[in-house]
């Protein structure tokens, strides 16, 4: 598995060149996935809507001669995010346009503003980088947003299954007010529903602070790397 370099990859607003590899994300996240169309809207049509994700830069590819036309004998790509970079380059190569996408895209959240609340929609990570603190940052950036935002509530619902994913809510002062039955359309799972009160309050900002300095100081992450770009 790939380790990312915890100190060269950045959290941004979501952007409509970054569908194609989101929606990639999605699909491997969430049964059944959103199509690339519904994410498009909510960039373009939603203003109650706002998507972050977490990228890294990819290097420009260096086979100039399979650039070129010619038949490339390197030897293949020796791991799936190899390969994965290497199918982004043969998706996004054409005429008038760059070969490759200037950024890799690791994960996202999205964020629904609602009077004095912010809900969190949906947060993935590529597989590949899972395990590795990335979901915990995005969940930061997220709450960093909605604190930007004046919000009192910061909302979400998770699987009742997912145990793990609601060890980290609780983490970051959000406690089960109730139950959705039946939520989830692909197994009729039902969804527990999370909410953090006052996350504009004095104690709970300072409790956070200490929870994003300890996330960076594990994972080696520098202050500039969670600035939004």
């Amino acid at each position: 598995m790939k380790s990312a370099d915890m100190t060269t990859y950045y959290i941004r607003a979501m952007e409509l060149r970054d569908i194609p590899q989101v929606s990639q994300i999605e699909r491997k996240a969430f049964p059944p996935p959103w199509p690339a169309t519904n994410f498009k809207r909510e960039l373009t049509a939603n203003s109650l809507t706002h998507y972050l994700v977490a990228y890294e830069e990819m290097p420009e590819p260096t086979e100039p001669a399979a650039e070129a036309g010619a038949v490339n004998n390197s030897s293949p790509p020796k791991s799936r995010l190899e390969a994965l970079r290497f199918g982004l380059r043969r998706l996004f190569r054409g005429r008038g346009r760059p070969a490759v996408p200037s950024q890799f895209i690791l994960g996202f959240a999205g964020l629904w503003f609602m009077v004095d609340e912010a809900h969190l929609a949906n947060i993935a990570v590529r597989e590949d980088y899972r395990h590795q603190g990335m979901g915990e940052r995005l969940l930061i950036a997220s709450i960093e947003l909605a604190i930007e935002h004046e919000e009192r509530f910061f909302t979400l619902e998770v699987r009742g299954s997912n145990k793990i994913a609601q060890a980290l809510y609780r983490k970051y002062g959000l406690i089960e007010v109730g139950t959705r039955r039946a939520y989830y359309i692909d197994n009729k799972e039902d969804a527990v529903i999370m909410t953090a009160d006052g996350i504009t309050s004095t104690p709970y900002v300072n409790n956070f602070r200490k929870l994003k300095e300890a996330h960076a100081k594990r994972w080696g992450i520098s202050d500039s790397s969670f600035t939004s770009r």
